[in-house]
């Protein structure tokens, strides 16, 4: 099963389209066309429905999204997919889940020997199909846009931040990266104030 690739560094320049980060845990799951939705992960691990509170994405996903993803993915004649989602409640926060009721939402999907799908192709195929976070911003990450959204003044965000995504670049990597607002990082500052190691890691 695919792995999510790794997120890089702003790139001011470039157009992107800008969505919601929803704060919350990436679940994996992987299609084929033989056997539909078969195999279900963290973002580096086997899960399975027993284990909690993440093992109930996989409901969640085969209630949500698994008939609408298998007839997108049959119509377009793809022969296998991983999709990726985001697994929250209201409470989430930096990968900690609350015992409260929790939501799946689809944020992006890899094609089998082609990778992940550029932001506008992504959209085209799923959008008002299924839920996928929110587009609150087109155009260039520029010096602007990227101090909105630290500010937490970007109509639309939530609180964690944005993911900025676009199409491939001229060595075929994917333009991908996150702005966090301030906020966030504040709180996940407090939570980690005698751990800085963990803040590092997570922020």
């Amino acid at each position: 099963m695919e792995t999510y690739p790794t997120i890089n560094t702003i790139i001011s320049d470039s157009p992107i389209i800008a969505f919601d980060k929803i704060d919350g845990s990436n679940i994996r799951a992987e299609w084929s066309r033989k056997s539909g939705f078969t195999k279900f992960g963290t973002r580096r691990r086997l899960l399975e429905e027993i284990e909690k509170p993440l093992g109930e994405a996989i409901s969640l996903i085969e209630e949500n999204f698994a008939d609408e993803l298998d007839a997108i993915f049959r119509k377009q004649r793809f022969e296998r997919m991983t999709a990726f989602f985001e697994f929250a409640g209201e409470n989430s926060f930096a990968g900690f889940h609350e015992i409260e009721p929790h939501k799946v939402v689809l944020f992006d999907l890899h094609q089998y020997k082609k990778g992940i799908l550029p932001a506008r192709e992504f959209l085209k195929l799923v959008e008002g199909k299924v839920p996928t976070p929110a587009v609150i911003y087109e155009g260039k990450a520029n010096r602007d846009f990227v101090h909105s959204v630290k500010n937490s003044t970007v109509e639309g965000m939530t609180f964690e931040g944005v993911v900025c995504k676009g199409g491939y670049d001229s060595r075929n990597r994917l333009i991908s990266f996150k702005v966090k607002s301030q906020a966030w990082l504040d709180k996940l500052k407090t939570k980690y104030v005698n751990a800085p190691e963990m803040y590092e890691k997570l922020k």
